[in-house]
């Protein structure tokens, strides 16, 4: 009986085995779509978009960007880890996805089991920006302004990395300002603009084309250096608050994407992010092309949960 099942099996192996692998070969043979969890005209979204019209270029199938925005961004990271895991379904996943497990009690997945690490893209230093009408020119006028009068700071969302940001920056300059959270970066700005909220800890690829035509106004970049674009405005360290916080963004997969695939994606992001093009086209916006095969990209992953963990604990956020 033994004997019949291993020829049973040797059969099935003989025509699923050389099928799945002409698959492999052929991908990709029709469209790809990768999920943001935040909306069009945001941060994710233009990154996305320079990466994936390059991707579709070299791999001859179109990247299709689909924003799926929603509970703090769990619902396209849901999606996408209970999706096939055929190459077809990616995601450019941000800091979210290392700040979700201490932000929700109970996601539908496993932040690092249930993905497979394709390539981290850079990140985007956070810049602490204010509505031209707020009457402060610098840091320290903000603060004492937040001392005489009740003000605001926007985020992207409740646990974002603009929330903890705020927490850290307000905690830091021994201040109260009132969080309000939006469901991404362009309603955020949009209502910034409008002066509906005071404040924000925002990247400047959203952000620089406000601040170039005077609507906003940078006090300090959260980061160990000037931004290139912005060399006027300080860091919060240089204007006596030490506060670093930054987006970040890499493409994933499914777990359980063959590794074929998994490598042809890598080498092929591995490519656009060496082209001069993207680097400029990204860096000019504010952000910093940092790129990290696979293995590095989900240690770096890992390393983020748990110091996002340390910071929510260390300064008692609470999220209710």
């Amino acid at each position: 009986m033994r004997s019949v099942f291993a020829v049973l099996l040797a059969v099935l192996t003989t025509f699923v085995a050389p099928a799945a692998n002409a698959e492999e070969a052929a991908y990709p043979n029709r469209p790809i779509k990768i999920l943001i969890a935040f909306p069009v005209g945001g941060l994710l979204d233009v990154v996305s978009r320079v990466v994936g019209e390059k991707m579709s270029s070299l791999l001859g199938q179109q990247m299709v960007i689909e924003a799926r925005p929603g509970a703090g961004g769990t619902l396209a990271t849901a999606a996408v880890a209970h999706a096939e895991p055929d190459g077809y379904t990616l995601m450019m996943i941000n800091d979210n996805h290392a700040l979700n497990p201490s932000v929700f009690k109970n996601i539908p997945y496993d932040s690092i089991k249930d993905f497979a690490p394709i390539g981290f893209v850079g990140s985007a230093p956070l810049l602490l920006v204010v509505n031209a009408g707020v009457p402060a020119r610098n840091v320290k006028e903000l603060v004492a302004l937040a001392k005489e009068k009740s003000l605001t700071y926007g985020s992207v969302g409740i646990g974002s990395a603009s929330h903890l940001a705020g927490e850290m920056f307000t905690a830091a300059a021994g201040i109260t300002m009132q969080h309000v959270p939006y469901r991404g970066g362009a309603p955020a700005l949009n209502d910034l603009i409008a002066g509906h909220i005071n404040s924000q800890l925002m990247s400047a690829v959203i952000g620089l084309p406000q601040i170039e035509a005077g609507k906003l106004r940078a006090l300090a970049v959260a980061a160990k250096s000037r931004l290139e674009v912005l060399p006027d405005v300080p860091t919060l360290a240089q204007a006596g608050y030490p506060v670093e916080a930054a987006y970040w963004f890499g493409l994933v997969a499914p777990a359980g994407t063959p590794a074929a695939i998994l490598g042809k994606l890598d080498k092929t992001l591995a490519e656009v992010l060496a082209m001069p093009e993207v680097k400029k086209r990204l860096s000019d916006m504010g952000a910093v092309v940092t790129p990290l095969g696979p293995h590095r990209f989900g240690d770096y992953i890992r390393s983020e949960i748990t110091k996002w963990a340390d910071v929510i604990a260390k300064n008692n956020v609470k999220f209710e």
